[in-house]
């Protein structure tokens, strides 16, 4: 029986593997073109919101990050990001406002022996929710939130697709007037006339949403980059001086992307790869992809994994290129 215990030592340094992520989501080196920079100044300026598609890994997440940052809007608790939404498959409409906590009021309600209680103590705001009070003093007050001036917010809610067919439908009216009911309230939660939150969404495509909804949307599709555009976007993650900001990897990686058959590797994985190699000092004192060192060849195997998701591509990659 083997003991797996005794296989091997992990002889690499934690805090370093950690600040791999911790330079990748620097919202300052996140690059736009021409297309998303006209498409974020058509939503801000009609008010509505920005509906972004694209590969899985092309940045559409980072660029409400990226949004949020440049304009320096913050969270409920003064970070510059955005409000997020995580959309799963069970999500209402109501979830992306708030959320009513009703086990623990009827817990509360039987324990205190009383018919009615403070039921704002038992509305937890969800991310548009916050993003609307934030615009409005008052009803940040009668939510007993404190709240000294109205100010903007970035709210992203993220892979809408994953949503019930109904979702998009559900929030038409609260996404036009940025208005919603606490419907065991009844009260009605308006967002402030001059502080409209930026809405950014993102779809992986993964079913088509209802063209009433669409309707509503400034539409992004953010293509997959260019060779030239990939090595100016690594050049701005790892550093101009990096010796892996170079075009030999970009073209072994664009040859990958061409040799898998279900799923290409994004941007995001182009960059965690090269860290991974640069980390691992792979360059040496040059890299040819065609002579590789034994060594070189041994880290390429196990870094393939972050660019190769499934068994059937990640021994094709391997097959062909070592």
């Amino acid at each position: 029986m083997i003991n797996m215990y005794n296989m091997g030592t992990f002889d690499f340094d934690i805090p370093k593997i950690a600040h791999i992520k911790e330079k990748y989501y620097d919202p300052e080196k996140y690059l736009v073109n021409d297309a998303i920079v006209s498409a974020v100044k058509a939503a801000m300026s009609l008010g509505q919101p920005l509906f972004i598609t694209g590969e899985p890994g092309t940045g559409k997440t980072q660029l409400a990050y990226k949004i949020a940052h440049h304009f320096q809007l913050q969270d409920e608790s003064g970070v510059y990001r955005p409000l997020v939404f995580n959309t799963k498959t069970t999500s209402t409409a109501r979830d992306l406002f708030y959320i009513y906590d009703a086990v623990r009021h009827f817990r509360d309600a039987n324990m205190k022996k009383e018919q009615a209680s403070n039921l704002m103590e038992y509305i937890e705001l969800q991310a548009l929710g916050k993003a609307i009070v934030l615009t409005n003093p008052e009803a940040a007050k009668s939510m007993g939130i404190e709240l000294k001036a109205p100010r903007h917010s970035v709210v992203l809610i993220d892979e809408i697709d994953k949503a019930p067919t109904d979702f998009p439908n559900d929030i038409l009216f609260e996404l036009e007037q940025m208005a919603f009911e606490i419907k065991e309230t009844g009260k009605m939660v308006r967002a402030g006339k001059n502080h409209r939150p930026i809405v950014i969404m993102t779809s992986n495509s993964e079913k088509n949403l209802p063209d009433a909804f669409l309707r509503r949307c400034v539409f992004l599709h953010i293509e997959f980059p260019a060779p030239e555009l990939l090595l100016e976007i690594v050049r701005s993650k790892l550093g101009e001086n990096s010796a892996y900001a170079d075009e030999v990897f970009i073209a072994h990686f664009m040859d990958i992307r061409a040799a898998v058959k279900k799923k290409m590797p994004a941007t995001a994985e182009l960059i965690a790869w090269l860290r991974m190699l640069e980390m691992d000092n792979f360059i040496g004192e040059e890299v040819d992809f065609y002579k590789l060192s034994d060594r070189q060849k041994k880290l390429l195997r196990f870094s393939y994994g972050i660019l190769a998701k499934n068994k059937d591509d990640l021994a094709l990659v391997e097959k062909e290129f070592l």
